[in-house]
């Protein structure tokens, strides 16, 4: 049986211990792993999205919250691995902090969540140059690509990546979504890109609208 406010509780508290003893005690009484994911812990990590939604938590807290989620979901993959309803053709997201922006943890979070979704993301890290995101474009054909900056200076270089990796040819079908602290709605359209997120949350919404738009 899943306790599933159990399971919100604790991810709330950012309880990983506590995530992995109520996953792994569900996986024993034979409940499916993909229920365990879809009631579970994806419901948990809304809760948690609109909680910093509302200002109702600190960007620490949720970084917790998603790290005890992922210690749930770690136990899950394997499981999920060998589902049909997980198997098959993923969508690859690669995502990156822009050349000369050392910021992680919203791009981290950002990833965590995507990966529960049951999405394959590659995560460049940070100080990512546009000849590192047209390489792992060509390498791994993404179905998104998310660029994040931190800093009104990084910005500009955001604008710029967005332009060489369009001009190298590599962007056919690939989706560009961007966020961070100072980008807005306004820049992401002025720079081209096809999503825009405010925080964590908002960019797997993106990544979904981004996706189901022709």
């Amino acid at each position: 049986m899943l306790d599933s406010d159990g399971l919100t509780q604790a991810i709330l508290e950012g309880d990983r211990e506590a995530v992995a003893k109520l996953v792994s005690g569900a996986l024993e009484t034979g409940v499916e792993a993909r229920s365990i994911l879809d009631q579970g812990l994806l419901p948990a990590m809304d809760v948690v999205g609109k909680r910093f939604g509302a200002k109702e938590m600190y960007i620490s807290e949720v970084l917790l919250s998603a790290r005890a989620m992922h210690a749930g979901l770690a136990l899950l993959k394997p499981a999920l691995a060998r589902s049909s309803a997980y198997s098959g053709p993923k969508t690859v997201v690669v995502l990156g902090t822009v050349k000369g922006d050392l910021h992680d943890i919203g791009k981290n979070l950002v990833s965590m969540m995507l990966e529960a979704g049951g999405l394959e993301v590659v995560d460049l890290g940070t100080d990512v140059g546009a000849d590192k995101f047209i390489r792992a474009i060509k390498e791994r054909r993404p179905h998104v690509v998310g660029l994040s900056a931190l800093l009104t200076t990084t910005m500009r270089t955001m604008r710029q990546t967005i332009e060489d990796m369009r001009r190298s040819g590599v962007m056919d079908g690939v989706k560009i979504i961007v966020g961070g602290a100072p980008v807005t709605q306004e820049f992401a359209d002025t720079i081209g890109a096809d999503g825009y997120a405010q925080d964590a949350p908002g960019a797997v919404a993106a990544v979904k609208r981004v996706l189901q738009a022709p």
